[in-house]
């Protein structure tokens, strides 16, 4: 049907989320066919991203500056952050506007079935961030109401249990078994306005 050159970016295509193969081979026929419009500047586009885009020695998130521009920015509240999976969470939370804090992306959750523990996530990264001295009065578990979110958050709250900081979760709002990038911004902004403390 078609060249090894097509067949190789419809299963790159297909690799992504949100694409299986039949959505995969009508993105990379649209790409072939509208190359000036859309695949030449896709390539300079990904070349670009994959030049500058790393993760943000601080919080974890995906930025072309490092540290990123949610950590650099003076308007930020310093006194929390806001403790997320992976950056699809933390960029939901900022598409919903209600927190107005830093973040701290785990990099995954605790899962004995597959293998992952906490030396796996960078907790150590967050218990730095908010070492003594510290400016943070609060951290906010904003994971995943999965038995795995469940579980990494009760583990961080007994790491934290003794720091002097307040540790609350996100409250009403967040279905249990769901997914933070999957829950539209008024669900997320009223998870955040009514957590409570652990």
């Amino acid at each position: 049907m078609a060249g090894r050159e097509i067949e190789q970016l419809i299963q790159i295509l297909a690799k992504l989320p949100g694409l299986g193969p039949r959505s995969a081979r009508r993105a990379a026929l649209d790409l072939l066919q509208k190359r000036e419009a859309r695949l030449v500047p896709l390539i300079a586009a990904l070349e670009r991203a994959a030049e500058r885009v790393a993760l943000c020695r601080e919080c974890g998130n995906l930025d072309s500056e490092n540290p990123c521009a949610l950590c650099a920015d003076p308007a930020r509240d310093r006194k929390t952050i806001c403790v997320v999976e992976e950056v699809a969470d933390l960029w939901a939370l900022e598409r919903s506007g209600a927190y107005r804090g830093l973040y701290h992306v785990l990099g995954g959750v605790l899962s004995a079935l597959d293998g992952i523990g906490p030396t796996d996530l960078d907790i150590g990264g967050l218990l730095r961030r908010i070492g003594v001295p510290s400016h943070v009065k609060e951290v906010i578990l904003a994971l995943g109401a999965t038995v795995d979110g469940q579980t990494t958050a009760h583990y961080l709250a007994d790491r934290l249990a003794h720091s002097g900081v307040a540790v609350s979760r996100l409250a009403q709002g967040v279905p249990v078994g769901g997914e933070l990038d999957y829950l539209d911004e008024g669900t997320l902004s009223a998870a955040l306005k009514a957590r409570q403390l652990v």
